[in-house]
């Protein structure tokens, strides 16, 4: 990806919540499997049955979240927006939906598994570096963390009701780095893959003892 200055990750808290309707009708009311099962299918078969998974940017609940509830999981949804979350709360009858920013995230609590699904690659290049120690107080020994990243270090400006939508990524070499620092062994990784719109994939598990140095 190529560095570009103009568009911000500043903007995308505010720019989610003023389209989130269509972002919810874009991709919150079909019913049918969503391109990213298989994805999730070996996200959760690295998980317990019935386990508790935090999702980060979770949106309006659909369909990523819906289909891992369907799953059996129990599921805390964090995102930014107001009215995502509102959508997530209405959609479900069970889970825990709270309005807040990922960046500092600190609910006293670890989950079998985290999920930050087209989520984390919306924030600044520093503040992902420090969100690895976010993901490390959130997920258990021996569990599950899956985010998806760019495919190269940089930043891509894309598009969404108009306006333009900040990206950015640091290199495999730095997010292994990160993660073996975390406490996190890497089980796949894909780049762009076609299967899956060609997201670039991480799924790491958190090892059974490990401090985070």
């Amino acid at each position: 990806m190529t560095e570009q200055p103009h568009a911000s990750a500043c903007d995308i808290i505010a720019l989610y919540e003023r389209h989130a309707e269509a972002w919810d009708r874009l991709r919150g009311p079909t019913d049918d499997q969503p391109f990213e099962a298989p994805w999730l299918d070996r996200f959760l078969a690295t998980l317990p049955a019935h386990p508790t998974l935090l999702d980060l940017g979770c949106g309006s609940g659909a369909p990523v979240t819906r289909y891992l509830v369907e799953a059996g999981a129990s599921v805390t949804g964090v995102d930014s927006s107001p009215t995502l979350i509102a959508k997530s709360r209405a959609r479900f009858t069970g889970g825990d939906w709270i309005v807040a920013d990922m960046r500092g995230l600190d609910l006293g609590r670890r989950f079998d598994g985290l999920l930050a699904w087209n989520s984390f690659f919306h924030l600044a290049g520093d503040d992902q570096r420090a969100m690895f120690a976010v993901f490390a107080a959130h997920v258990r020994p021996g569990g599950s963390l899956m985010f998806t990243s760019g495919p190269e270090h940089g930043e891509a400006i894309g598009e969404f009701e108009g306006e333009a939508l900040y990206h950015a990524s640091l290199s495999a070499e730095e997010y292994r780095s990160l993660l073996a620092r975390a406490g996190f062994d890497v089980l796949e990784h894909v780049v762009r893959d076609a299967t899956c719109g060609g997201a670039t994939v991480w799924l790491a598990r958190r090892e059974p003892f490990h401090s985070p140095h």
